[in-house]
């Protein structure tokens, strides 16, 4: 194929991605090309490769149709972590700060006649989070790119996008979560807040019916620091792969049974499980047998506010970098006999590689542990 070769070596007429205006029908064609959505034969799906190619805004096109193609995968999907994560953005690279002031919600106190109003108790302390730099290398060799008849391009967005999905996922996980079990950024028994209150929210519960109702009371039972009641409703049920249907059943099951004890007697229950009434909405992290590496990390279950009530956890990403970004390396090679620069199909100098990178920037860090707990069931 001494001709495509050609082709792909040579960058005459190129013009910079800026100067380039965007032909949406061209790249919707192209986009179609690349999938083979009239699923041409192999040879006839080549050709139509090769004659496109020879257009000079061809490597604008295929760039951006790349990004398009890993966006639309990367924004179609919907995290499940995004459901009891707060969600915000930070405009750069900095550690931020999450003023946390609490008082004016207090009791109001009495005001005897022409008597003066006087200032609450206020606490003013802080948490702290930052926006960080993830990515990586992806390369195809020419020979690959060649032999295939460009078959290698049809996974790319897809790769891309899933690694991003991956990672933040991996990452929202980590912030609650670790190696030892619940994360004691988090989770404790109890914790030190940075208000200085001690707080309890962790216990050895297996996930029971009752033991849901339990945990659910003691989220309400939570205080601020100036000992104010924040009745936190947990609403967010997360769970690992293994106790799935042992939730489900807990979340759907309109009754419960009676219950014999060891000795014979029949002890009475409700029969309807309020809990399933109680709005709490299921979630199922795959990566949690990944990032917890106890014993218990198929028994271990969590319990989270909703953020708008109040934020366990926080997700941020940079302002302005929101989605994750797909850049092509240029080639390194000069042609020996003049000429302009070569494509960046044409590899590097020491491989022959043609490589692309991912990057995305975000962050995530614990926020108040009132706002969550966590059973560690043996």
């Amino acid at each position: 194929m001494p001709d495509f070769l050609q082709l792909m070596e040579s960058w005459s007429g190129y013009q910079p991605a800026g100067e380039v205006a965007v032909n949406e029908s061209a790249l919707s064609a192209l986009i179609d090309l690349m999938d083979n959505k009239q699923r041409w034969a192999p040879h006839r799906h080549e050709y139509l490769l090769k004659e496109v190619i020879t257009t000079t805004d061809f490597p604008y096109l295929f760039g951006v149709a790349i990004d398009r193609q890993m966006l639309a995968l990367y924004r179609n999907t919907q995290a499940d972590w995004r459901s009891w994560f707060k969600v915000s953005r930070v405009p750069n690279f900095n550690s931020h700060t999450r003023e946390k002031v609490q008082g004016n919600d207090t009791v109001l106190p009495l005001v005897a006649e022409k008597g003066e109003y006087l200032v609450a108790p206020m606490s003013d302390h802080r948490y702290s989070i930052a926006a960080l730099k993830y990515g990586r290398q992806f390369d195809i060799s020419f020979e690959a790119l060649i032999n295939d008849s460009m078959g290698a391009f049809s996974n790319i967005p897809e790769r891309f996008a899933r690694a991003v999905l991956n990672s933040e996922a991996f990452l929202a996980t980590s912030t609650y979560a670790s190696a030892a079990g619940p994360n004691v950024g988090l989770f404790g028994t109890p914790i030190t807040d940075v208000d200085g209150q001690l707080v309890t929210n962790q216990g050895v519960l297996p996930l029971t019916i009752a033991n849901l109702e339990t945990t659910c009371s003691l989220m309400t039972l939570q205080t601020d620091v100036l000992g104010t009641p924040i009745m936190v409703r947990g609403v967010h049920l997360v769970v690992p792969p293994q106790l799935e249907f042992t939730a489900r059943q807990i979340l759907t099951s309109a009754n419960k049974q009676w219950l014999d004890t060891a000795a014979g007697a029949i002890i009475p229950m409700p029969t309807a499980n309020v809990i399933s009434q109680y709005g709490i909405q299921l979630h199922v992290d795959p990566w949690l047998p990944v990032v917890d590496a106890t014993a218990t990390d198929d028994t271990t279950w969590y319990l989270f506010a909703d953020p708008a009530q109040g934020a366990a956890v926080e997700f941020v990403y940079l302002s302005g970098y929101e989605s994750p970004e797909v850049c092509m390396k240029n080639s390194d090679k000069v042609p020996v006999g003049g000429g302009g620069p070569l494509s960046p199909y044409s590899g590097d100098f020491a491989t022959d590689n043609i490589f692309y990178r991912v990057r995305h920037i975000m962050g995530a860090d614990q926020m108040d542990p009132r706002f969550a707990y966590a059973q560690v069931a043996p």
